[in-house]
């Protein structure tokens, strides 16, 4: 392989992990044995009282109670209709049961708008455990609701009131009629003898949401838990990666937990004023072998004072960067991009999505138009600089006779060989870090198509945006007429590069190589992707046509030509 590939190679590795070490992945804190045993145990008496060491009789005596109220109320749904969804409240376990996007088409079979919830599997639900093991399920229990009052935008607020045995429980939501948060509030007060016994509140996330997406598969693939420490960044948890024996425990404070889907999420927001959640419990659903995981478990522990007063907020909506954004606690990052390369990808997928929904807001232009403007921009501001990187390349080309002459002569003496090397530059005013000159424009657009990959992957502005003949340029292009275009122009590009070039079979097995094989990794993507680095191959062919004049004119073929070099250029 040639010299230059090396060199770019190695400073590629420099680079990203110089960024490694100065930028390190945040360290999650150190987790105690007694509380990972609390929290877990917690979560698991609210989840299954019959594993909860407490006495049998007691346990039947609750479990007869909460079945006899169930079995004589009546179960009621509470609709609520704001400006951009339709939520669903039971008054059973006073919990949303349901929230239908009203401004989101659902790409599914079937007509209709994208409904979050499945069947028979509620959004939340609450339950209450106390030191003294009892647990207290509110699923079982039919809450009456009084929804007289108003709040804004003439919504009402929700009251829900149950009596769970000796226990008093009341729930109340307001929602906001022009976005997607909802305040929850209440409180679980005893009035025997349990009263004033520290207890905490465990809400259960959606286990599983409803597909609204073309592509059903993709979509739960994306499935995953979101943790928010008060100090650390987002932390996603794939429900593939959760077992099903061993509960996954995640310490607080936290700021906010969420469970989500590839477009959208249910968090839920700590009230920070009074106090952050105490920890949360992931757990895997048991599922046959090399099936997807579509179901999990994610229960949020919040710590009750007293009073047995409670508070925090739901947003229950769309993953729409600028939404998330105004919520602050980085919410923005709910999809923590970029693996280990964390530090170097994010910052430009904030700069990207801010740069594309302003000129969006400008131009009111279709985005796949402005992914082609932004291609050919990110090529037009590198000109200069693939310039002075070729020129740089022509004057090591034109001193290489005298390098080798100066190597070959002063092999043994490695001080003199430096001194005349240092001196050769000098007269033909270059530097020792000429070579590396060339690689500089490679090095420029690997975040920002880094970065594209993921905002394409899934970012919810894109979601179901028509361009050309394609319907959806989040989805792969469905006829392949990108990912071919962007091999083909990738590979008119490296056979320009090798003009004016010596034959090297090396170059040419890569000419030929290097596009099929992007193209086959690029034509399960994103077209979007697929028309933003075919547009930057397009834009790149009148410059590497230029430099592959003004090599010829130079009149020394050059040494290191070949892909590498043809897409640096």
């Amino acid at each position: 392989m040639e010299k230059r590939f090396w060199i770019f190679l190695a400073v590629a590795f420099v680079v990203l992990y110089g960024t490694m070490l100065l930028f390190p992945s945040p360290q999650q804190p150190k987790t105690r044995a007694g509380d990972s045993v609390a929290v877990r145990d917690t979560a698991h008496r609210a989840v299954e009282p019959s594993s909860v060491a407490t006495p049998a009789p007691v346990l039947a005596t609750a479990a007869r109670v909460d079945t006899t109220v169930v079995s004589n109320a009546r179960v009621d749904t509470i609709v609520v209709h704001t400006s951009n969804a339709t939520y669903r409240m039971s008054t059973r376990g006073a919990a949303p049961i349901g929230a239908r996007m009203d401004e989101f088409r659902a790409y599914s079979k079937g007509d209709g708008k994208v409904e979050l919830a499945r069947s028979g599997s509620p959004l939340l639900s609450y339950a209450v455990v106390s030191e003294r093991r009892d647990t207290i399920s509110l699923d079982r229990t039919v809450f009456s609701v009084d929804s007289s009052a108003r709040g804004a935008g003439g919504l009402p607020i929700l009251r829900f009131r149950g009596a769970l045995g000796a226990d008093t429980a009341m729930i109340s939501y307001t929602f906001s009629p022009d976005s997607y948060l909802v305040r929850v509030s209440g409180s679980v007060r005893s009035t025997g003898s349990a009263s004033g016994a520290p207890r905490v509140l465990v809400v259960s996330l959606p286990s599983w949401f409803r597909s609204s997406e073309a592509d059903s598969a993709e979509d739960d693939r994306h499935l995953a838990f979101v943790v928010k420490t008060m100090r650390d960044d987002p932390e996603s948890i794939d429900f593939s990666k959760l077992d099903s024996t061993v509960a996954r425990v995640q310490n607080g404070p936290l700021s906010w937990v969420a469970s989500k889907n590839k477009y959208f999420l249910v968090a839920m927001m700590s009230d920070t004023a009074r106090s952050p959640f105490a920890g949360a419990v992931f757990e895997g659903v048991p599922r046959p072998a090399k099936t997807m995981a579509v179901r999990a478990s994610g229960r949020v522990i919040q710590q009750l004072p007293a009073d047995g007063a409670f508070a925090f907020t739901l947003y229950i909506g769309p993953q729409e960067w600028r939404r998330l954004l105004a919520l602050g606690r980085e919410m923005q990052n709910v999809n923590p991009h970029g693996w280990i390369f964390r530090p170097i990808v994010q910052p430009f997928i904030t700069l990207l999505m801010r740069l594309l929904l302003w000129a969006h807001d400008i131009s009111r232009i279709n985005y796949g138009w402005l992914v082609v403007i932004f291609g050919v921009a990110i090529r037009l501001l590198l000109w200069p600089l693939n310039q002075s990187a070729m020129r740089a390349q022509l004057k090591l080309q034109r001193i290489q006779p005298e390098l080798q002459v100066i190597q070959k002569k002063f092999k043994n003496t490695p001080e003199k060989l430096n001194a005349e090397m240092m001196k050769l530059y000098r007269e033909h005013e270059m530097s020792p870090f000429s070579p590396l000159a060339g690689c500089v424009p490679m090095l420029i657009p690997m975040p920002v198509l880094y970065a594209l990959y993921f905002v394409f992957q899934d970012t919810i502005e894109f979601r179901g945006v028509s361009f050309l003949w394609m319907a959806d340029i989040s989805q792969r292009d469905p006829y392949y007429i990108l990912p071919i275009l962007m091999a083909v122009s990738m590979f008119f590009l490296s056979w320009i590069g090798l003009r004016a070039s010596p034959q090297n079979s090396q170059a040419k097995v890569m000419a030929y190589t290097m596009p099929v094989v992007m193209g086959v990794f690029f034509y399960r993507l994103a077209a979007g992707l697929n028309l933003y680095y075919a547009v930057q191959n397009l834009a790149a062919i009148p410059q590497q046509w230029l430099i592959a004049r003004e090599r010829a004119k130079a009149g020394v073929p050059a040494t290191s030509a070949g892909p590498a070099g043809a897409r640096a250029t």
